[in-house]
This record gives structure tokens, C-alpha cells and sequence, in this order.
């Protein structure tokens, strides 16, 4: 095979190999499918790239990632060298259907994208709206009415989402950027403005800001990167790419004296932006891109507006900050700039501290390999501790959720004991294994263990993996019933979104949290990029009911560590404090809180 001069990565080999344990599933392979999807789980949570794993030990070094036997680590050879895997476009060819669109359509898999090649010779989703729409897919055995009206409202959603990037999967990418920009002895200041700095759950294109005196060498440099699949403009001061992963990005070069100005301006919101801009002109101030201007008089001020440029004094704009305090306010963080109320607290010195990024002591959900994790629990254990971390709660899946191969009570109860032993192990090393599971809400709201396992365990996290589209009343009660069970402590994922793949449940939030309230139940903040559940304003109105929470990262191998700071993000979005988030405390605090949340206050 013919070598190129390229650098494959993780999620590009991860992806390929996922399509072809569908390819496979399609063909009514058995076993295999199941093997391409756990080894595409386990390249994409490596902590290093897989291609400079093979550089370093070639075929015998890829055998060592789990999962990958001698015909894998071959295929993915392949993609290393040369980009492409023969293989995965003989499948293509055998079964030419564009799976990565048509999967994203809630409730269609493989096999049930096979009949509707098949029967109807879709292709993709264009061919699927419009068989939905001729009503040509009811007939078909195994789908009905009513599987061809939630195909169509999947594809609605699927198109409404296209277009934006999950906050967390597009940030390693825009990091890389980010740092070797900044690397460049020519660039003096750079950030990320826009949606990625304010942590919106999804992002469309992404505006760097930097000050350099050499601005041409920086955009030279910016439109050769090798993320750089399309060069769409090319300035002195400003450039526009488009990057081989699908993200549209500007880099604008701004005066040092404006800088503070430019980035809060393309930071937005715009809500936010227009909402200063009416207080700067109750001051007979001018708020623009380029600073923060004093207006001599009325005329002057009409005068400015109706030609369209800035005129007078500037008195603040090298800093955001600076901004702020002209126009008599506190300092407002961007997770918060929505004008949803912010500007108003600012005003009045009263804006809450929001959780730090650094704050979180502990980690209440991670899945392990007894069931669907990639790792054990021992080096789960040893990737929290890296992180700096105090505690983690090890909270594999129940014995309903067969396809992770869920725990019964004679695992979970073999899993306490080693968690038991490796505690002993860790003793000397200010770091706790806490006993836990995820146990699984069945549809009538009882838990998939008994009482009797429950009570052994130090956190009970309860959530919902079936049944997603019961009435508002019936999930309702379910997750009522559920959250009343004595040995509850926290409620994952409450809504059971799946951000552009799933809608949430049918839930009355209001009265989750109203129960959650009564029955001192901790509601979760999933930190995994396509959860971020619960949701800002559902997070809001926790804070203003007293209702505890937690963030999780939901992680299934070491890497997913790092989404943490993603709940993070969230959590500030709905202006958490770290009084509100459990696992910000320390462990014999939260473990107070958990077990006898009516009679512990956490104070700051």
C-alpha cells in the first residue's frame, strides 16, 4: 500500500470503524457488529493518537488497545497509512446508503435502514422525506403509521440541528487552533469569542480575536493550517476559513487599545450586546467594536447614529472589565450574557460566584468495563487522581439494560467487593472508590434492584434508558414513583435528551423539582457533550428552589474525564453557585448531604 502524508485521528478511525460494525448489521453478521462498535469506543477514548501508537510500535502496539485483534489493527493500519480502508468501501459499495445521516434519525438502526433500501432504495435523507411524505413507509413490515410519523418528526429535527457542532465535540479541534496561534511570537493577545466562550450547548462557526503588530504574517499563517480544507476570505485584518471537520471560522486582528471592546462585542449574545449598548446611551455613551466613547451632546449622539460611525472620546476598551465598570457594573462572566436578568444583577453588585472550573472534588457517575466502560475500575481510579480528583462513584448499568451487559445482584455485589479491596489500596492516597450503580427506572417507576441491594450502596443514581415516548402524565409519575424511593439519591439525565438525536421526554420539570425538593433527591448535570442534561434554564430554576445538584461526566473510558468541565459550563450557564453542586463539596460533606440531606447545610 502506498503511504501518505497524513495524520488520521482517533475520531476519524472511530468513525469508520463504527460504519462498518453497522454495515455489518446490516448484512445480519452476528458478533461482529459488536466488536467494531466497542474497539471504535476504545480509539476514540485513547488518551493518545492511535496513529503515533502504530508509529512508535507498529501492528503488535495496536493489538494492545482493547478489543483490537490482528484483522482490526491491520484495517486500521491501513487507514493510517493511506486515508482509506478497502474494506469499509467494499461495504460502502455492497450497501450504498449514507448511514451517518440516516442513523441520526431517532429509531432507525441499521437493520431497519436495510428494509427501506431494500424495499424502497433509500439512500439518504432526502430519499427518506420523501418516501415519509408519500406515506410509502407504513406499509412496510415492521414499521407502521405511526413509526412513519416519528420518522418524519426525526427528520425535522435532524435538519434543525444541522448546521451546529456539540460544544464538546468541536473543542479539542478549536483548542489546537487556538494554541498554535498562540504560539506565534507575532500574536500578542488571542481568545475565543461567540457562542464556544459563552458554552452554548451547540456552536455554529467561531470568531478568534487576536492583537498583533504583523497581522499579515498571522493570517498567512492562519489560512495554510492543515485544518484548513477551503480559504473563503483573506484580508490584512481579517480572514475566513472553512476547516476539514465542517466549522467555519473568522480570525479578526484588532487594536490593542479596542481589544476588550471587540471581544465582548463578538461574544455576544446579542441580546446581551444590545442591552449594554441602551445602558451606554442612558450615560450619553457609545458601546461599539471598537470601544466605549464618551458623546459630547445630544446632537452629536443623533449625528453618530445616522451616519453610521463612532465620534468622540473613548474612556474604556482595551479590557471587558474596564467596559463593565464605565458603565457601573460588575464584571458579568460570558456563561451568563443572555440578557436573562444578568445586566439587572450587575447593576446592583449582586451577580451570585458561579462554580469555578476547578471546583469539583468528585465524580457520581462513571461506567466501568463490568458493563459498557472501556476501563477498570482500578484505572478509572488512577485517571480521577490525575485529574485531581478526591472521590468517584463507580455506577454501572442494571441488569435491564442487557445490551451493556448490566449488573444483577450477584455482580453488583461482587463489584462491592472489589471496590472494597482497591479502597484498601488507595488508602494512603486521599482518594475513595464510592459503591454505586445506575440503576434503571422501569416503566411502572420501580428500580431494577431490589431494596435490599440499594441500601449497600453509597450513591443510588436512578435513570430512565426505555419508554421514551409515554404521556406527560405517565413519565411524569414514573419518574415520581422512582424518585420516591427511599434509597434514591440522584436523578441522572433527567430529561433523557440525546442533543441532535433525541428529544427529551415528555416530563413536567417543575414538578421533578418539586419533588426533588421534598424527597431531598439530587438532580444531575450530565456533563457528556450529547447530554448536557439538565439544561440552563432547567438548572436556573433548581438554583432558585434550593435544589441540589451534581456534575457527572458519564464516563465510559479515562479520557471522558475531561467532559466535566462541560457540566461545568452548564452549570454557570444556569448560574450555579458551588453550594448548589454536591460533589463541590468535600466527600464526607456530600455523603451527609446524600444520606441525610434534611438535617446538612454545606455552607461556604
Amino acid at each position: 500500500m502506498q503511504e501518505k502524508n497524513l495524520m488520521i485521528t482517533n475520531s476519524e478511525i472511530s468513525k469508520v470503524l463504527s460504519e462498518i460494525g453497522e454495515y455489518l448489521e446490516m448484512q445480519d453478521i452476528p458478533f461482529k457488529p459488536r466488536v467494531y462498535e466497542k474497539v471504535s469506543a476504545a480509539i476514540d477514548s485513547l488518551d493518545e493518537e492511535a496513529a503515533q501508537i502504530y508509529k512508535n510500535g507498529g501492528l503488535k502496539a495496536l493489538e494492545s488497545i482493547p478489543g483490537v485483534g490482528k484483522s482490526i489493527a491491520e484495517h486500521i493500519e491501513e487507514l493510517i497509512k493511506t486515508g482509506r480502508l478497502n474494506y469499509y468501501e467494499k461495504l460502502k459499495k455492497e450497501s450504498p446508503v449514507d448511514l451517518s445521516s440516516l442513523t441520526k434519525v431517532e429509531g432507525l438502526g441499521p437493520k431497519k435502514i436495510k428494509v427501506l433500501y431494500q424495499k424502497l432504495k433509500i439512500k439518504n435523507l432526502k430519499d427518506l422525506e420523501k418516501a415519509t411524505k408519500s406515506q410509502k413507509i407504513a406499509n412496510l413490515e415492521g414499521f407502521g403509521r405511526k413509526s412513519e410519523e416519528n420518522i418524519l418528526r426525526g427528520i425535522e429535527f435532524v435538519k434543525k440541528s444541522s448546521g451546529r457542532f456539540l460544544l464538546g465535540y468541536a473543542t479539542d479541534d478549536i483548542k489546537v487552533i487556538e494554541k498554535r496561534l498562540k504560539e506565534l511570537k507575532e500574536v500578542e493577545s488571542l481568545d475565543i469569542a461567540g457562542s464556544f466562550r459563552r458554552k452554548k450547548e451547540t456552536i455554529g462557526d467561531i470568531d478568534l480575536l487576536a492583537v498583533s503588530k504583523n497581522p499579515k504574517k498571522v493570517m498567512d499563517f492562519f489560512v495554510k493550517m492543515p485544518e484548513v480544507a477551503r480559504v473563503f476570505a483573506r484580508g490584512i485584518t481579517k480572514s475566513m476559513v472553512h476547516l476539514k471537520n465542517g466549522i467555519d471560522v473568522d480570525l479578526r486582528v484588532v487594536n490593542k487599545e479596542s481589544y476588550g471592546a471587540a471581544l465582548n462585542y463578538f461574544t455576544g449574545s446579542k441580546a446581551h450586546n444590545v442591552a449594554l449598548r441602551k445602558i451606554a446611551i442612558k450615560k450619553k455613551l457609545k458601546l461599539n467594536e471598537y470601544g466605549l466613547f464618551l458623546i459630547n451632546s445630544e446632537s452629536a449622539l443623533h449625528k453618530e447614529a445616522s451616519r453610521g460611525v463612532w465620534q468622540g472620546k473613548i474612556i474604556a476598551g482595551r479590557t471587558e472589565k474596564e467596559i463593565y465598570n464605565a458603565l457601573g457594573m460588575d464584571y458579568i462572566e460570558p456563561e451568563m450574557r443572555e440578557d436573562a436578568g444578568e445586566i439587572e444583577l450587575a447593576l446592583k453588585r449582586k451577580l451570585p460566584r458561579l462554580v469555578g472550573y476547578g471546583d469539583l472534588q468528585g465524580d457520581l457517575q462513571i461506567q466501568t468495563n463490568w458493563t459498557d466502560g472501556v476501563d477498570s475500575i482500578e484505572d478509572m481510579a488512577e485517571a480521577a487522581i490525575r485529574r485531581g480528583l478526591k472521590y468517584i462513584a463507580i455506577t454501572d448499568h442494571t441488569k435491564r439494560l442487557a445490551m451493556t451487559g448490566g449488573l444483577d445482584e450477584k455482580r453488583i455485589l461482587k463489584q462491592i467487593k472489589e471496590i472494597d479491596k482497591l479502597n484498601q489500596k488507595f488508602k494512603n492516597r486521599n482518594f475513595k472508590i464510592l459503591k454505586g450503580t445506575e440503576c434503571d427506572i422501569l416503566r411502572d417507576g420501580s428500580l431494577d434492584l431490589s431494596d435490599e441491594i440499594l441500601e449497600k450502596l453509597d450513591v443510588v443514581g436512578i435513570s430512565i434508558h426505555s419508554h421514551f415516548k409515554l404521556s406527560l402524565e405517565e413519565q411524569t409519575r414514573r419518574v415520581v414513583r422512582a424518585m420516591q424511593n427511599p434509597h434514591a439519591d440522584i436523578l441522572f439525565h433527567p430529561t433523557g435528551r440525546l442533543i441532535q438525536k433525541r428529544e427529551p421526554i415528555n416530563l413536567d420539570i417543575d414538578e421533578i423539582i418539586k419533588i426533588a425538593k421534598r424527597e431531598k433527591i439530587v438532580l444531575e448535570i450530565n456533563a457528556h457533550p450529547e447530554r448536557l442534561d439538565l439544561k440552563d434554564v432547567h438548572i436556573r430554576k433548581c438554583v432558585e428552589a434550593g435544589v441540589r445538584m451534581s456534575i457527572s461526566s458519564d464516563a465510559h473510558s479515562k479520557k471522558h474525564f475531561s467532559f466535566l468541565k462541560f457540566g461545568v459550563s452548564q452549570a454557570r450557564r444556569g448560574w450555579a453557585k458551588r453550594t448548589d453542586i454536591i460533589n463541590a463539596w468535600p466527600m464526607a460533606k456530600m455523603m451527609s448531604f446524600l444520606k441525610d440531606a434534611g438535617k446538612v447545610k454545606y455552607e461556604n
